[in-house]
């Protein structure tokens, strides 16, 4: 092994219990469901009238029309939450985001995405409500396993894309800037800069 290359290991929790795949799905399902009970939680408060009842409409219609099934020209559209790599949608599938299109956009895990499928066929993504994040520094190396490069922030390994490496023409051992969802765990982060060593 490399001095540059690591074995990846599962993210674990403060405890030493490993964070399986399962967990961040049901992270996922959590934050839909939590912005299901905000759109219920709004109706509620417009049918019951009352001083917030306006803001609450205003909200209700907001919440619509990014949900709504749009016209058969623009086709249909699906809402969910980026997942490091995918957008995991609300009917239940995941839908791969095109690397260069996260890289770009710089999306962090938890992000909440909009996809349109049109007729022909193309989908469409769109970041429609981006979590808090915080910047960490770390070292970019090399997954020994797979060849898929990672951000060592102390002991603490994350997934980047290789297409963000790729723009940023880095190496392993250069300084990297990266991004992860403030207050949440995460195994992905968004490649924000590279610090040539």
């Amino acid at each position: 092994m490399k001095d540059d290359e690591i074995v990846f290991e599962p993210e674990q929790d403060g405890e030493g219990e490993v964070r399986t795949s399962e967990e961040t799905k049901r992270e996922i399902a959590l934050r839909l469901l939590r912005q299901v009970q905000e759109g219920v939680s709004n109706a509620i408060r417009l049918l019951e009238g009352g001083e917030s009842s306006s803001r609450a409409a205003l909200e209700l219609m907001r919440i619509n029309k990014d949900a709504r099934e749009v016209t058969a020209e623009e086709g249909r559209t699906v809402q969910g939450i980026f997942d490091g790599s995918t957008l995991v949608g609300n009917d239940g599938r995941s839908y791969p985001v095109p690397p260069n299109y996260a890289s770009k956009s710089r999306l962090v895990e938890g992000d909440v995405m909009k996809l349109t499928v049109r007729e022909d066929g193309s989908f469409v993504f769109k970041q429609i409500g981006p979590v808090e994040r915080k910047r960490l520094v770390g070292k970019l190396a090399t997954d020994a396993s797979t060849g898929d490069p990672l951000v060592l922030v102390g002991t603490t390994p994350y997934k980047v894309l290789n297409a963000s490496v790729s723009f940023f023409r880095a190496s392993p051992g250069d300084e990297a800037v990266i991004l992860v969802p403030k207050g949440a765990k995460a195994v992905w982060a968004a490649l924000e800069n590279i610090l040539k060593s």
